[in-house]
């Protein structure tokens, strides 16, 4: 029985992923008419266009970048001399005709890395080199913002790592950790775009930031910045940096007198989403009817809060979906954060495997029984493991039970892949080539 709603859920969190593959929402976007590109709603005469030269980082970038030489074909790219590069992580790897995909960091390591540094740098040369005839496309998705570092001069690669590391640990969501991010960086808020020196620049962009500010995606390279020194400095304050190990540097940097902001860009510049969290949510709830399932749909615009939080109120949900007539079926997505314990009592783990951890821990005594839940990450990597997530029912509470793991130990140390690594109960799914934050799918068999 449990299998069955089990195998469900698996089926219905897959669906709202396909829905989101990188290289289909390309060809959504982005094709040729004659001697016209496509892009959204726009058209480019490509009589005018001298060169495309494709930029970017991302998760995704590897799927996005195979689609766009897929449109373009190769004749086109022989003709306007297409080439590119994009930074992405090391198992998306693959080589293509015209666009170099660069291993900007490890696989499962978000941090930015000297290779990732390099790689920037790169990209921002062969944007400078452009000229009015020119179109760069510049292809953006979730983990940009650690596949593109390119730190101000005054601060060294380190020194940015050490802030990120220390906001991340403490709980800072995506959009304070851009915002800092931003403020220390040549090529994030605008710095791409102020660089770029083609007539046109057009960015697809794949968001895994809930309500999709553009600024914030990727840390905004290609949109100018609203935020400023004091928001960051704001940041660092509510996450008590200045009481941390945070480079001097940084903080003179922000603290600087502040000069007249930069010009804007001189090329026409066109930011356009091509796929968001509630795509997949969406997609995930046309399966769900397909499979008869009475569903509830909730994609998060804003940050969520503590993982174990969310865990518990969703399990809350589905006991009452269980219990009560209404809904039997419930898919969210979001993005909560996670409080990491010291170091030295840190296991291994990820905001969905905590999730599904602290939701689990809420059935312990219940069971579980008539429901399967579900929580991973769309990208496949669900913080440093090779899970994207995790998966439970009664057969898991069942299995956990006898062989004596006890959530509530593994929950305090930030230890959840462990717990559920014995039980097969881990989303494993490899690169994804896409990015659109979290997708939950609890699925329940009413009592009469």
């Amino acid at each position: 029985m449990s299998r069955t709603l089990l195998s469900d859920a698996l089926a219905i969190w897959h669906a709202g992923l396909n829905a989101v593959r990188s290289d289909q929402l390309i060809r959504e976007s982005l094709h040729v008419e004659g001697p016209l590109l496509v892009v959204g709603d726009e058209e480019i005469s490509l009589r005018n266009l001298r060169r495309i030269v494709v930029v970017g980082a991302g998760k995704a970038g590897a799927g996005m970048a195979a689609a766009v030489e897929e449109v373009l074909g190769p004749t086109l790219a022989e003709e306007k001399q297409l080439t590119g590069w994009i930074n992405v992580p090391a198992d998306c790897v693959r080589p293509l005709r015209s666009i170099r995909l660069h291993a900007a960091r490890p696989a499962g390591v978000n941090e930015p890395t000297a290779a990732g540094a390099a790689g920037a740098m790169e990209i921002l040369r062969r944007v400078e080199s452009l000229a009015p005839d020119d179109l760069c496309l510049c292809l953006l998705s979730g983990g940009g913002s650690a596949l593109l570092p390119a730190p101000v001069e005054a601060i060294t690669l380190n020194e940015k790592l050490a802030v990120t590391r220390h906001l991340s640990a403490a709980g800072a969501n995506i959009e304070q950790l851009n915002t800092v991010r931003k403020q220390l960086s040549r090529i994030k808020g605008g710095g791409l775009a102020r660089a770029c020196r083609a007539g046109r620049l057009v960015s697809l962009i794949l968001s895994d930031v809930l309500g999709d500010p553009l600024d914030l995606i990727a840390s905004g390279p290609t949109v100018e910045d609203s935020s400023t020194p004091e928001a960051a400095l704001a940041v660092l304050r509510q996450f008590s940096a200045r009481e941390a190990d945070i480079p001097a540097a940084v903080l003179q940097w922000l603290q600087r007198p502040q000069l007249q902001r930069p010009p804007p860009p001189d090329c026409l510049i066109t930011n356009l989403v091509i796929g968001n969290n509630a795509t997949a949510v969406d997609a995930a709830g046309m399966e769900a009817e397909r499979r008869g399932y009475s569903h509830a749909m909730i994609s998060t615009r804003q940050s969520e809060g503590p993982a174990e939080e969310v865990g518990r109120h969703l399990a809350a949900m589905a006991r009452q979906m269980r219990d009560r007539p209404g809904p039997d079926c419930l898919i969210s997505g979001g993005e909560p954060v996670v409080r990491l314990v010291e170091s030295s009592r840190r296991g291994q783990g990820g905001r969905n495997q905590q999730l599904a951890l602290a939701a689990l821990e809420t059935f312990w005594e219940d069971g579980a029984r008539d429901v399967a839940f579900l929580s991973g990450g769309t990208d496949g990597e669900d913080g440093p493991t090779d899970a994207a997530g995790a998966f439970f029912d009664a057969g898991t509470l069942q299995a956990a039970r006898k062989k004596g793991l006890s959530p509530q130990e593994f929950l305090t140390r930030n230890d959840a892949y462990r717990f559920f690594q014995p039980l097969d109960a881990l989303l494993k799914t490899g690169p994804t080539h896409t990015n659109v934050c979290d997708l939950r799918v609890v699925v329940t068999r009413q009592r009469p």
